[in-house]
């Protein structure tokens, strides 16, 4: 029995060899014959196209209008003129004696025309004038209007004037005024003023000037 066994068992080792190496094989071959298949499958054919009718293109040729023009007008008809007519001519009288040695009667000269006044002071010199004492106490002479100071207006004053050699004020004149009153107080303070005369090349010049006038009112 014991001996019948084992060789059951090497039986069925031999055969379990024999059959693990008939199915790889045949594994190995399906495994072959998967790889060789085309799976490749040819794409489908595109839909046929529909022929395009082809358009021809005519060419259009614009016809132009021509204006033909008016036809022009009839020369007019000639008038016979009668031969007992006859034309007279103006006569010029040139019997008028012209004295040649008498005086002519020429029209009068224009009126001479006023030549302009050249300035006689200058705008800019080398050492302008300077205000004495400074503007400071200039502005402590100005006299506040009381009509100003009730309707409470304020502002500035420019008075425009000239500095002759002496360095005294000459024509004075406001060029930008606030009202009021105030106009004639600056006016008459910056009369008072005294100046060192401007100076060019060394000499006293008449120099244009101009100075500021402040009112302000003091709460």
């Amino acid at each position: 029995m014991i001996n019948e066994r084992k060789s059951a068992k090497v039986d069925l080792r031999r055969s379990y060899t024999v059959l693990l190496q008939f199915g790889l094989i045949v594994a190995l071959l399906f495994i072959i014959g998967l790889v060789r298949i085309n799976l490749y499958s040819e794409p489908p054919a595109p839909p046929p196209i529909d022929e395009q009718e082809e358009v021809v293109m005519e060419e259009v040729i614009q016809t132009k209008q021509v204006e033909t023009p008016p036809p022009p007008p009839r020369p007019p008809v000639p008038v016979e003129v009668p031969n007992d007519e006859i034309i007279e001519d103006e006569i010029i009288e040139l019997d008028a004696e012209l004295d040649l040695d008498g005086p002519l009667d020429l029209p009068p000269p224009p009126p001479p025309q006023e030549e302009e006044e050249e300035e006689d002071f200058f705008v800019v010199v080398e050492n302008m004038p300077e205000l004495k004492g400074g503007l400071a106490a200039l502005q402590r002479k100005v006299k506040y209007p009381e009509m100003a100071r009730r309707a409470g207006i304020e502002g500035r004053v420019t008075v425009q004037f000239i500095v002759n050699e002496q360095g005294r004020v000459e024509n004075p004149r406001v060029i930008r005024g606030i009202g009021g009153g105030c106009d004639e107080a600056a006016l008459e303070a910056v009369k008072q003023a005294k100046f060192t005369p401007g100076m060019q090349r060394g000499r006293p010049v008449r120099v244009q000037y101009s100075l500021p006038i402040v009112f302000k009112l003091q709460n």
